[in-house]
């Protein structure tokens, strides 16, 4: 959006608001009541300017991400609607990169009076990012502007141009209707266009079964790098840097953080990793010095994660073994995964990371020290949203190449040790970090309430809870653990989601938790590992220079909404 167009809103938004709240929201209006998909699903309103549709969608029982770049109306909309079950971002067209960094796939994505503002020249990039937004079935609802410009910035749109994006993105124009202006004004007209998404519309999940099923190997690497950003994305979606509207950077050093934890266990049990691999690593690329030090046990499995604190020795282990890995992921798997028709997949740029002088914290900035790999956007979108699906057909195709391996070595391999090895060596569910802060705080005589209650907590009424439940989403991160009574989370809560409703009434009682037990100034190794497991873990965690409670809890917000959306998670409503 041009700077002079959110500009324009600022300097109005005062002005503009009565107007805009007078005007039916979008929901009631008979060409679309009859399309909508029930709540509480998820709609993500561009260019929400006051919040009437927001605040209707919300009203209805929907869950609302509303983007408006205008800071004026974003304020005049949080004051007039002010609900829960809405997130509010400061983002844009054409690039929306907040809202498509957060992963959240929507049933709905709605653009009421906005496409009359997205440059011509914007407009397949921004069409191509709408679409991006959609889950399988979604809809697109948008509404053309036709009149003159009254000093916004207005440019010419028309249904021919929806019609061709439309044709070009793979999406059904399900109803175009044509509509007079509500608020009084003869020289305006409108348009309202409904478009449907038929499937992911990028053919990403085509790419990624022919990969999985269809393309030839010679070893599991392959299957093994792409299990490897499927963790990525899953888990470690923060570090992801933009790239354009087509591509994302990973840190290549994460890529091969979780090779390593693949891997790993799979030598352990001597389960061949391709022909010539009889016993454990043995001629395997990336099994060098530093991989026999991790077989050693120079580090816990525990200790190849984001957010670990590492000292000295096992520092220069761990740098060998990633270094290891990277050479290696780089060379073969990098090196042979193609499109069908031809063409590498994914595209590295290696650098070698300085040996590490002393301890250090597992964090983006050490994993990007190893290089980058490139990814593109719809393969990474896909992985984001669909990796509860993806990830076992990888598994079930890698346990398939091992078996055919171990024939060929007239070996039979027992089902339940490759499921064994196969399964993500996710850290146990620690809280021992947060029990032990809130005893001391008890200890010395400070309250601790429960998040969810606000019930003071002794001793003996203590739970630690996963705001997003481990069931769904095994995520031990110190952002994630908080203060509850013993019977709220295991009676009440149990492995449930907490609502828009509730998570925003807790909000107060969660930030001052996250600044006694985790942000306290005299601390050294807490803060660091708070912050990089949040960046690592949270991907609506844009902001480099804003970092806080409010800001961790929003992008915590939209993680909570991306399960419930992509998993189905059953919500909890709180106590009666």
């Amino acid at each position: 959006m041009q700077p002079s167009v959110v500009s324009w809103y600022d300097s109005n938004a005062s002005r503009l608001a009565g107007a805009y709240e007078a005007v039916p929201p979008i929901i009631s209006r008979d060409w679309l009541t009859d399309l909508l998909p029930r709540p509480p699903a998820v709609v993500i309103d561009v260019g929400a300017g006051t919040g009437r549709d927001a605040g209707a969608y919300a009203a209805a029982g929907y869950e609302v991400i509303a983007v408006e770049p205008s800071s004026s109306m974003r304020s005049q909309a949080e004051r007039l609607h002010q609900s829960p079950r809405i997130r509010w971002l400061s983002d844009s067209l054409p690039a929306l990169t907040t809202v498509s960094r957060s992963g959240v796939a929507a049933d709905v994505v709605s653009l009421s009076a906005v496409w009359q503002h997205v440059n011509p020249a914007d407009r397949p990039r921004a069409f191509r990012k709408l679409v991006g937004l959609l889950r399988s079935g979604g809809l697109l609802v948008v509404t053309l502007r036709h009149g003159p410009d009254d000093g916004r910035g207005a440019h010419p749109v028309s249904l021919a141009e929806i019609e061709a994006l439309a044709r070009s993105h793979g999406m059904q124009v399900v109803r175009a209707v044509p509509s007079p202006n509500l608020q009084g004004r003869p020289e305006i007209s409108w348009t309202a266009v409904v478009l449907r998404l038929p499937d992911d519309g990028t053919g990403a999940l085509t790419l990624l079964r022919h990969l999985i099923l269809m393309d030839a190997k010679s070893a599991t690497y392959k299957l093994g790098l792409l299990r490897a950003l499927c963790r990525a994305a899953d888990g470690s979606a923060g570090l992801a840097l933009e790239d354009g509207d087509d591509h994302v950077w990973l840190p290549l050093g994460l890529v091969a953080l979780n090779w390593l934890r693949l891997y790993l266990p799979l030598a352990k049990a001597d389960l061949p990793q391709a022909p010539g691999n009889r016993r454990g690593a043995e001629g395997l690329g990336f099994a060098g010095l530093g991989w026999q030090a991790l077989e050693a046990g120079a580090l816990s499995p525990l200790d190849l994660r984001v957010g670990a604190v590492i000292g000295e020795t096992a520092a220069c282990v761990l740098h060998e073994a990633l270094r290891e890995a990277a050479d290696h992921i780089i060379r073969m798997p990098a090196n042979y995964l193609t499109f069908p028709g031809g063409g590498r997949i994914l595209e590295t740029a290696r650098a070698r990371a300085p040996r590490p002088s002393g301890s250090l914290v597992v964090d983006g900035t050490f994993l990007s020290t190893f290089g980058s790999m490139r990814v593109p956007r719809h393969l990474w979108t896909a992985m984001q949203r669909f990796a509860v699906w993806v990830e076992p057909a990888l598994i079930s195709e890698w346990m398939r190449l091992m078996q055919g391996y171990a024939a060929a070595q007239g070996r039979t391999l027992s089902t339940g040790v490759m499921a064994a090895a196969m399964s993500w060596s996710d850290p146990v569910r620690d809280i021992a970090v947060p029990r032990a802060r809130a005893l001391a705080f008890m200890e010395d005589g400070t309250a601790v309430h429960c998040v969810w209650s606000g019930k003071r907590l002794a001793p003996d009424t203590l739970d630690v809870d996963h705001c997003l439940p481990w069931s769904a989403w095994p995520c031990g991160d110190l952002w994630n653990l908080m203060p509850s009574h013993r019977g709220v989370n295991q009676h009440s809560k149990r492995e449930r989601l907490p609502s828009a409703v509730v998570l925003q009434r807790a909000e107060q009682a969660i930030s001052e938790w996250w600044s006694a037990a985790y942000l306290r100034a005299d601390e050294r190794i807490l803060p660091v590992r708070f912050t990089s497991e949040a960046r690592a873990s949270l991907p609506g965690l844009v902001s480099a220079d804003a970092f806080g409670p409010r800001e961790v809890h929003t992008a915590m917000a939209l993680q909570r909404t991306r399960l419930r959306q992509d998993q189905g998670v059953p919500e909890w409503e709180g106590q009666p």
